[in-house]
């Protein structure tokens, strides 16, 4: 159906010669101008031979279809009843979502890898990962406030990037051309965040005050400048509006009403990052491309995530768990979400001969982050320093430890100095603890670590430290051969293990609240002590 351009008035028709039908601005001959059919709509629907067309596009595909067949029809025999016409388009489109599951199954590997179809093309996905049963249902009022507060800063953050784009020197096209001269943060961002991304690379950097000072918009804030520092816009040649885009979509699409797995921990995912790929044992080995996949895969390992478990999905009978027929979930669903995202804003549509390879290697680092494969990948790593037999000149070997480097980054807060890991204890263990209520409340078997009343913060970041952290940042250690800031990590890993061991026996049942912070001896704060 030929496009319109202009206004189109109330009264304006127009006749499509291939269709035969008349299409017609104006009061919908079957509904009154105010019925409840139109709603809040703000002009009158439009009509094509009757069929409202005020639909969503496919509504609007499935009433041309519709027409077409009618008119078909009506050549060669007796014209069919509109009804008639519906049912049979609707039982199409049924057949069509059937066999497009059957296509997704089919594609679907056991490690969470998908196939590409005929036409080489990966499925992806964006958005939409929130489970079946609403979460918000279990808000009190203090919750409801903290949601009207992250509305409130998601507001301020979109009003941030309208006056980057008003005031930013790139975009106006001021930018000197000498070397190192290109800045994506424009004068706002100056002052206290740029004094701080000056010190990005330390190990102390504090990611919640550069949050504060970005006024929310720390993972976009942080990967610009990375990208800035390692000249990945130049080498890559990225169009910087798509990337810009392409990263507030990144930032976006993790809820802020999360405790834990939120925009913020992907910005402090990513400094980490940055300091272990500054590691003078890796920093001379790595390409480019490492670079690029390593910081886009540490900002967008969690991207989407509902702020429940695996388990929770596969007990629920969530969608997203059957799709990844129970193995990698989350994992696989933050790497689609990815590449949805890349295609969407497509920041390497100019790099078709390598674009498919970058997000299969891109799907390798974020599935190595499920926490179900730590034995898996440590072992690997034991073995290889064991026979020392890791060369570095090799982009398999350069890859593999790419994978360790995020998994360490992923995990690395019990490593940060007391007050930064003692926050983000708190918040994982808040996670934890609103994913068990849920389960209660729909009378569901209680996750490990999620049950309040069983499960004190000490306790949780003791097992974590144990079974997870120690034994990972060992291995780092022992391939850092050790270095200054491996040192430092291990210090503080062992500082905050003993301190949460003090905070555990420090206190009787009877001096349990339930999320409050009992004073540690000292001086000191803890978690939930039960």
């Amino acid at each position: 159906m030929p496009v319109l351009d202009g206004f189109w008035g109330p009264d304006l028709r127009m006749r499509d010669s291939g269709l035969g039908v008349e299409v017609e601005v104006g009061v919908c001959p079957d509904e009154a101008p105010r019925s409840p059919v139109w709603g809040s709509l703000r002009t009158p629907p439009i009509t094509c031979g009757g069929l409202s067309l005020a639909l969503e596009l496919p509504a609007l595909i499935r009433q041309l279809r519709a027409a077409w067949r009618a008119r078909r029809g009506g050549s060669r025999g007796p014209e069919r009843s509109q009804a008639s016409t519906w049912v049979e388009s609707e039982k199409e489109e049924v057949e069509e979502v059937k066999h497009d599951v059957e296509d997704r199954s089919d594609h679907l590997k056991a490690d969470g890898r998908l196939n590409t179809g005929h036409a080489g093309v990966l499925l992806v996905e964006r958005r939409g990962s929130y489970p079946l049963i609403d979460l918000r249902i279990l808000k009190t009022s203090a919750q409801q406030e903290e949601v009207e507060a992250g509305t409130r800063r998601k507001v301020k953050r979109q009003l941030s990037f309208q006056r980057y784009c008003h005031a930013s020197r790139l975009l106006r096209g001021l930018v000197t051309h000498t070397p190192g001269s290109l800045h994506l943060l424009d004068d706002e961002y100056l002052g206290q965040a740029a004094h701080m991304l000056s010190k990005v690379g330390k190990w102390n950097f504090d990611i919640f005050l550069f949050d504060r000072l970005t006024n929310g918009n720390s993972l976009v804030t942080l990967m610009c400048h990375l990208f800035n520092v390692y000249g990945l816009v130049h080498h890559f040649q990225l169009d910087m509006v798509k990337l810009h885009r392409f990263l507030s979509m990144v930032q976006e699409d993790y809820h802020s009403q999360n405790p834990y797995h939120n925009a913020v921990h992907a910005a402090d995912v990513t400094q980490a990052m940055y300091c272990y790929l500054k590691e003078p044992k890796l920093a001379e080995q790595l390409s480019p491309l490492d670079v690029f996949l390593g910081l886009m895969a540490a900002a967008t390992h969690d991207v989407d995530h509902p702020g429940v478990n695996q388990p929770f999905l596969i007990k629920t009978r969530h969608h997203l768990a059957s799709l990844y027929q129970n193995t990698s979930v989350l994992e696989s669903h933050h790497w689609r979400s990815t590449v949805g995202m890349l295609r969407e804003s497509q920041l390497l549509s100019h790099l078709p001969a390598v674009m498919q390879d970058m997000e299969q290697q891109l799907g390798s680092l974020i599935l190595a982050t499920d926490i179900s494969r730590q034995n898996e990948f440590l072992s690997t790593f034991r073995e290889h320093l064991d026979n020392q037999d890791l060369d570095l000149q090799l982009a398999s070997h350069r890859h593999f430890i790419l994978q360790i480097a995020l998994k360490c980054a992923d995990v690395c807060n019990p490593c940060r100095f007391w007050e930064l890991s003692k926050q983000w204890s708190e918040r994982v263990c808040e996670e934890f603890y609103r994913q068990g209520d849920l389960e209660r409340k729909f009378d569901i078997e209680i996750s490990p670590q999620c049950n309040q009343q069983a499960d004190s913060v000490p306790a949780i970041q003791i097992g974590f430290i144990s079974y997870i952290v120690q034994p990972l940042f060992e291995e780092w250690h022992r391939f850092t051969e050790p270095s200054p800031l491996s040192q430092n990590m291990m210090g503080h890993l062992y500082k905050n293990n003993a301190r949460w061991s003090r905070l555990r026996y420090a206190h009787t049942p009877s001096d349990t609240q339930t999320h409050s912070h009992a004073e540690e001896p000292g001086g000191g704060e803890g978690g939930d002590i039960s």
